[in-house]
């Protein structure tokens, strides 16, 4: 069921950036729509986000290092990788959404103690 299928370029981007809570809604609406909800609990959320993150490293899978640095060169390649990030944050913001979870603030949180737990080496 689409995470990310049909939606409308540039509604779910304010000035500022990202509206995380706007895009949801739109993921949300998109999958009431068509009476998906009950398909979206944290089980086949996750399935899902597995799947499309599957796709993404199925486009790199064969690359050596240096062609992955380029994949954006080439027009088909970019867009088949945009495609794919796009569903794998869809599906990551439904999960969000479904579990209660500020997905900014996890990571803000995440970076934080990371910060901490491995601190950056001091002078040269």
């Amino acid at each position: 069921m689409g995470a990310g299928e049909g939606a409308g370029a540039g509604t779910g981007v304010g000035a500022g950036g990202l509206d995380v809570p706007k895009l949801q809604h739109r993921l949300a609406e998109f999958a009431a729509a068509r009476n998906w909800q009950r398909y979206h609990t944290p089980k086949n959320l996750v399935a899902a986000l597995s799947v499309e993150a599957s796709e993404l490293v199925e486009i790199f899978q064969w690359l050596t290092p240096e062609e992955s640095a380029r994949v954006m060169d080439d027009a088909d390649t970019a867009h088949r990788v945009t495609d794919e990030v796009a569903d794998v944050l869809a599906y990551l913001l439904q999960l969000c959404e479904v579990l209660g979870i500020d997905a900014l603030a996890a990571l803000d949180a995440k970076i934080d103690r990371n910060e901490r737990r491995f601190p950056a080496p001091e002078g040269p």
